[in-house]
């Protein structure tokens, strides 16, 4: 069977749940090809609105004082893997949810369309708590989406509503009280955007980030979604203050550690077992072990900078439950969740 025909059946195999079907193209009238051609095309991005075109530039002084904070890092946390000062001064800020090193969205058979119409699909059958039907994607700042099932949808969306069902699984973290999270690499703050999205009642939601574009953005993004109030930047370079004083129930760290170095990567989990944050999220990048194992793109190890601090695994899953959409859906790694030791 070829990796086309198997993605094919499963598309087939998702679809039909909703009294759909998909054929290949082998089988249609040329009419019909031309009308699921034009179905699953990637859609022009929404206008940067004026305001943010004005905003985010390379000379705004919020993210000259942010630069400023980051260089007062550890040195060991400034030393990039990925995120070097030459490719960091290639980013567009305007279009930073376009396909680029915040989320790389299109590229190897993982992010093709045909990932994409599986996720949905998957999603559709899947997706617990209704956040497909709750969600909305608009395409702004340059997002890459795609029309599909009905749906505009993106890999900001998808992903996000999979990371967001294993921790309400295996958390709650729709249902506690004042819970709060501290995200780790936030990048444009995709994440922090959903989740606070989804449930209205989370508490305080922190992001941070040794790049100071990546905090820059996220900051502007979270405030233009409305989130005024509900989240707060957390100063990297006085991350040990800040632990001291605010109470976080669960760390995340998506993709992010994998392009780090070990010494990087030990620094920020040395903070959260000093100040005792209870849960830590980890996703790793898929690499040639599709995230079964915590290794960074170097192909380090990960876990023992882990277990080093006092954390033990209480979770592990293939992002999709079904081993076939595993190997053919957007992105396919594992979701990994930790606790603190006699926390």
């Amino acid at each position: 069977m070829t990796i086309a025909t198997s993605i094919g059946r499963q598309l087939d195999r998702v679809a039909m749940r909703f009294g759909y079907r998909v054929f290949p193209k082998w089988a249609l009238h040329p009419s019909q090809i031309k009308e699921i051609d034009s179905f699953n095309q990637v859609q022009t991005a929404a206008a940067i609105p004026k305001e943010a075109a004005a905003y985010l530039r390379a000379g705004n002084p919020r993210l000259l004082e942010l630069r400023k904070m980051c260089a007062g890092l550890d040195e060991q946390v400034k030393t990039p893997q990925v995120w070097v000062e030459e490719s960091t001064a290639a980013l567009s800020l305007e279009n930073f949810r376009g396909n680029n090193m915040w989320v790389y969205q299109l590229g190897d058979e993982h992010l093709h369309e045909r990932a994409y119409l599986l996720t949905t699909y998957y999603l559709l059958a899947n997706d617990r708590l209704g956040l497909m039907e709750k969600f909305t994607e608009d395409g702004a700042f340059g997002a890459i989406t795609f029309e599909m099932a009905g749906k505009r949808v993106s890999r900001d969306l998808l992903d996000s509503i999979l990371e967001i069902d294993f921790l309400d699984r295996h958390l709650r973290i729709g249902s506690q009280d004042h819970f709060s999270i501290l995200d780790i690499g936030a990048g444009y703050g995709r994440l922090a955007h959903r989740a606070m999205s989804a449930f209205p009642l989370l508490g305080k939601y922190w992001v941070t980030d040794a790049v100071a574009e990546s905090s820059f953005v996220c900051e502007y993004y979270l405030r233009f979604r409305g989130l005024e109030g509900r989240f707060e930047l957390a100063p990297a370079n006085e991350m040990g203050k800040f632990l001291h004083s605010a109470k976080i129930d669960l760390a995340i760290n998506v993709h992010s550690f994998s392009e780090c170095t070990l010494p990087a990567m030990g620094w920020w989990l040395d903070q959260l077992g000093r100040y005792r944050v209870k849960y830590f999220m980890i996703v790793p990048n898929a690499g040639n072990h599709g995230g079964q194992l915590l290794r960074n793109n170097l192909g380090q190890d990960m876990l023992p900078v882990i277990e080093r601090v006092g954390y033990r695994l209480i979770a592990r899953e293939s992002k999709y439950a079904d081993p076939e959409v595993q190997k053919f859906a957007l992105n396919p790694t594992y979701y990994w969740l930790f606790e603190l030791k006699n926390n």
